[in-house]
């Protein structure tokens, strides 16, 4: 089939499908940018000028559809979201190591199904969903590539090995980017990137984004039985106030292969120093997990310690990808003072063409108090399935149970169903 006329269906085919999306504008604009571009995206003619590389760049449209409820054990009325967020990204193709990428982002409340408190301000007596309506500019940048260096400049997406400590936050409708400078240069088995980090975009639209002064380092190695990461990430909101957090570790994390069965590991050990004006605390990380895949499941044991400085001070990930860690219910965005302890094991595999995961967490303080040593417990599962290349659609679900009232801590059910389409 001719390029262009199978780019020229693709994006009516893109339209077509998101033509429910009438209350979201960026739903429209998606369409007409992606109708516009559809030839000049399939073009088939080399690069020799900045024209060039704009004529023949890609576009791509990411429809997310999410219907979350929350029910807490407390006074907060149970909360209810159905939500859109549309993504479009233009990418230039590559003139002479050069490349730019452009993406807006669009969060929508849709059918009237926004009770919920949205973590900006609105609808205070509900429980919180963090998806506010927001239209923004997701990603901006402009990136040289040569030899193994990348340098890139301008608003982006960081993300580093796991993403425990710098993350995209990509469950949330409004996902979290860096207005920073990264480089980096990888070679064979050896990787090393540095980022300056001046703003931190938030997954609560424009409204809570931090400016910031911080830089991240990571080094790693591919050996033989795994990848060997060390790093430091010296954190600092640009106030007039001092507010380091300064994180060094190293972790090692891989998979072997032995006959049918295949070992999964990881060890990761990090120190932290947090200083104010007026205070100095230090507290450790440590994280130890075990697995095995066999006939199709994975089964892993994991211990993750998010340490306490005597009882006054936990450790802190404030750009981490925190949903995907502690629990889906999401009850230890931040670190009690108290410290974390989570002891969980999980069992994954494939079904009827979906993936399926279920996770127990056991959840306990570092430094106990007397009113504060168990911190609850949750089960987490999850099914996701893949229909055809362009659609997703999932089920998923948490529910925390409280412990000692001192923590603060209530019962929490939370429900989400999505479906996700990209074109």
């Amino acid at each position: 089939m001719n390029k262009k006329l199978l780019a020229s269906q693709v994006a009516d085919k893109a339209c077509l499908n998101s033509a429910f999306t009438k209350k979201c504008a960026l739903s429209v604009l998606s369409c007409s940018l992606l109708l516009a571009m559809g030839n000049a995206s399939a073009a088939d003619v080399k690069v020799t000028s900045i024209a060039d590389a704009v004529t023949q760049g890609t576009a791509n449209v990411d429809l997310n559809l999410r219907y979350e409820s929350v029910d807490q054990d407390n006074a907060l009325k149970d909360a209810d979201a159905l939500t859109l967020r549309t993504r479009l990204t233009f990418a230039t193709a590559e003139y002479y190591g050069l490349t730019a990428l452009v993406e807006f982002e669009d969060s929508r409340s849709l059918a009237g199904v926004n009770d919920y408190n949205d973590a900006i301000g609105n609808n205070a007596d509900y429980s919180v969903i963090a998806d506010p309506e927001t239209t923004e500019l997701d990603q901006a940048f402009l990136q040289y590539k040569r030899n193994g260096f990348t340098a890139k400049a301008g608003r982006q997406v960081i993300a580093i090995d796991n993403q425990r400590f710098i993350g995209h936050v990509g469950w949330r409708q409004d996902r979290q980017t860096f207005d920073a400078v990264t480089m980096q240069y990888a070679m064979n088995d050896f990787s090393v990137d540095y980022g300056y980090i001046y703003k931190r975009n938030r997954i609560f639209a424009e409204i809570k984004d931090i400016d910031s002064k911080d830089h991240i380092i990571n080094a790693s190695y591919n050996l033989g039985l795994g990848k060997l990461s060390a790093y430091g990430y010296l954190l600092e909101e640009d106030t007039n106030l001092d507010n380091g957090v300064d994180t060094y570790g190293v972790r090692f994390a891989g998979a072997k292969d032995i006959d049918k069965i295949k070992l999964l590991y990881t060890v990761e050990y990090a120190t932290q120093d947090a200083d104010t004006a007026t205070t100095s605390y230090s507290a450790d990380y440590l994280l130890g997990e075990v697995g095995v895949g066999f006939s199709g499941l994975t089964v892993k044991l994991g211990y993750e310690l998010l340490g306490s400085d005597n009882g006054e001070y936990g450790f802190a990930t404030p750009l981490a990808t925190l949903h995907a860690f502690n629990g889906w219910s999401d009850q230890f965005l931040g670190t009690p003072a108290q410290g974390l302890a989570d002891t969980y094991v999980s069992i994954g595999g494939s079904i009827v063409g979906g993936n399926w995961a279920l996770v127990y967490h056991d959840f306990e303080a570092d430094e106990s108090s007397a009113t504060v040593n168990d911190l609850g417990d949750e089960i987490d599962a999850v099914f996701s399935l893949p229909i055809d290349k362009n659609y997703t659609v999932g089920v998923k679900y948490a529910a925390y149970s409280a412990s000692d009232a001192g923590a603060g801590k209530v019962d929490t059910d939370k429900v989400w169903l999505w479906a996700n389409a990209k074109f």
